[in-house]
This record gives C-alpha cells, sequence and structure tokens, in this order.
C-alpha cells in the first residue's frame, strides 16, 4: 500500500488467543477456523499482531515490534514469525530499520525490541535505530514493575528494555506532537496507557493513521468493548470520536495493529450514520 511516497506493509506475527491473565497462546490456522465454530473458544479474545513497516525511500521505520517470540538463543518457538523474519520476507534486514515507534509499552507491542543472544546477553533487535516512546509512558511503566500492583502490570515485561535506555536508544517525547520525519507524525493521545501515542501519515494529499491500542482492529470503529484494559476509559472515547471524525472528515486510510482479516480500509457512513469501513489492500 501507498500513502503519497510512503510505501506500507504489515509484518504479521500470527494470529493468537489473548487471554483475561495477559498471556498469548499462538493459533495455527486450522486452530483458529475451529475456534471460530466452537462457543467455548469465543470466550477468548484472538487478536493478530502486526508491527507495521513504513518506507519513505530514505528511511525504514516500523511502528511497535510484536512479542518477538523465536528471537531469544533456544526459544521453544524456533518456526515462529517475528519481526525479524517479516522484516527478510520484504529484502530488509534488522540493521537496515532506521526508526522504531512504539505506541506504547505492553510486551505484546514491545516485546520483539530486544532478544537475548547464545551467551544469555541481552541485545537490540533493530541495532541501528532510534526507539520512540512517550517519557509519561516509560516513567508509568517503571512505576507498575517497581510497585508490583495496578490495573496492567502483567501486560509490561521490561527487564530486557533497560538495555535500550542503558544504550541511550530510547528517545523520551514530552511534546503533544512531534514530527518523526516530515509526512509522519506522533500524536500522544494517552487512554489506553497513560503515554499511548498514535502515527499520522500525510503526504501528496493522502492521509493514513495508525491507532496502536485505540483503535485495535476493525471491530472497534462503533463499538467501545476494551474498558477492563484502558486506564482512562473516558479518554480513549473522546480520543477515538475526535480522531475518528477527522479520519473521515480526510477520507483517511486507519491501519490495524490487531485485526484477523482486514488489515486497513477507509471510512464511510451508512444510512443510520454509523461508520463502515472500506476495505483497501
Amino acid at each position: 500500500m501507498n500513502i503519497g511516497r510512503f510505501q506500507i506493509e504489515h509484518l504479521s506475527e500470527g494470529i493468537f488467543e489473548n487471554h483475561k491473565d495477559g498471556t498469548f497462546n499462538k493459533l495455527a490456522y486450522e486452530d483458529h477456523i475451529q475456534s471460530e465454530e466452537n462457543k467455548d473458544y469465543k470466550k477468548v479474545r484472538k487478536i493478530g499482531i502486526d508491527p507495521i513497516l513504513i518506507k519513505t525511500g530514505k528511511h525504514n521505520i516500523l511502528v511497535d515490534t510484536g512479542l518477538g517470540w523465536g528471537l531469544d538463543h533456544n526459544s521453544e518457538y524456533t518456526h515462529a514469525s517475528n519481526i525479524v523474519t517479516n522484516l527478510d520476507i520484504f529484502g530488509l534486514t534488522p540493521e537496515d530499520i532506521t526508526h522504531v515507534v512504539l505506541t506504547h509499552l505492553h510486551y505484546d507491542h514491545a516485546g520483539g525490541s530486544t532478544y537475548v543472544d547464545a551467551y544469555f546477553k541481552t541485545q537490540t533487535t533493530l541495532p541501528f535505530a532510534n526507539y520512540f516512546v512517550q517519557k509519561i509512558e516509560w516513567l508509568y511503566a517503571l512505576e507498575q514493575i517497581q510497585n508490583n500492583g495496578g490495573k496492567n502490570t502483567s501486560r509490561y515485561e521490561l527487564d530486557e528494555l533497560y538495555k535500550l535506555e542503558a544504550e541511550y536508544k530510547l528517545v523520551h517525547l514530552t511534546d503533544h506532537t512531534t514530527q518523526l520525519v516530515p509526512g509522519i507524525e506522533l500524536i500522544h493521545t494517552g487512554g489506553h496507557t497513560p503515554g499511548h501515542q498514535i502515527v499520522k501519515i500525510q503526504d501528496e494529499g493522502e492521509t493514513a493513521y495508525i491507532f496502536g491500542d485505540l483503535i485495535p482492529d476493525d471491530s472497534h470503529i462503533n463499538q467501545y468493548s476494551t474498558k477492563k484494559e484502558d486506564i482512562d476509559p473516558l479518554q480513549v472515547v473522546k480520543a477515538k470520536t475526535l480522531l475518528l471524525r477527522k479520519a473521515f472528515e480526510e477520507n483517511a486510510v486507519l491501519l490495524f495493529y490487531h485485526s484477523i482479516h482486514t488489515k486497513a480500509g477507509r471510512l464511510l457512513k451508512d444510512v443510520d450514520q454509523k461508520y463502515v469501513l472500506e476495505v483497501v489492500k
């Protein structure tokens, strides 16, 4: 997919069961089909995990790094799709990535940022990139881990991310909006987590948004079903309402991180003025 001069690709890690305790279980395709037909399975939330690659011609930008299963030495997930295997599909190596945007630090979005090598040392997965995160998100995550409590504690696993901080690869953002490169803007929304941020891409009259977990998949356009997972539910509703309205006015493409089938689309409205997604391939 192209937005102006930018080439955008979804890097799929697969389909996962997301359990209430925050754990994940990867589904084979046949298991996913079976779960669609089995009422008992429908009690478990099924999600895709799809980091997004933006190629500008000069920069290779990655939005979130996925779970990173299979990256660690002696990992049991040796055949798992991860950020490295996905980049290889598009002829890129980890060294080719220039920027990483972390929408927030929940481990299903940030776990692939580092890995443990054969000498049991933590290494940066994308060694020449800086990782851009809201400062308030980093501080909040530290607080949750140190206090060993709170609503989202189980979703933060920061042990290996300390490597990024120690090597000054984490860029702490404090402004509401930040221009990453010309045409790509990071916007602090909060809501899902205190430091949640989204990505706006704009070039040659075309616009796209990567909403992170503010709008994780296409099923969340007209409903709000993640209240139990959000730190500030009211802020999520406010931000979603304003951003969807703006995306509709701009005829923007919405790119989803957690969708299983529909990865991107433009907003239309039906006769009841509800949003309808026009799928974009």
